[in-house]
């Protein structure tokens, strides 16, 4: 019987290009939705990842969905799976 999800399944996240940093670097913004610890109120966070794009193939405002990987500089910790979206 074998399982989907192993222990050591890397994480997914969607996100928007927001920066194309160098050859083959980009920086992904990751927004969510999550309640105050104390009030209670919806809350929008934003977190930047630095991801790796090996073909150059992204776009500024493009939505992509990066994978976790193995460090691959001294911040980059994500690579480009698949480009969801093309910005208009």
């Amino acid at each position: 019987m074998a399982e989907t999800t192993s222990r050591n399944a890397r994480k997914v996240r969607t996100g928007v290009v927001v920066s194309i940093s160098g050859d083959k670097s980009i920086t992904v913004k990751i927004d969510y939705r999550k309640h105050h610890p104390k009030y209670g109120k919806m809350m929008t966070i934003s977190k930047k990842l630095h991801c790796h794009d090996e073909k150059n193939e992204c776009g500024l405002g493009d939505t992509v969905t990066v994978m976790e990987t193995r460090p691959l500089s001294k911040t980059k910790r994500w690579r480009v799976v698949e480009i969801v979206e093309r910005a208009k």
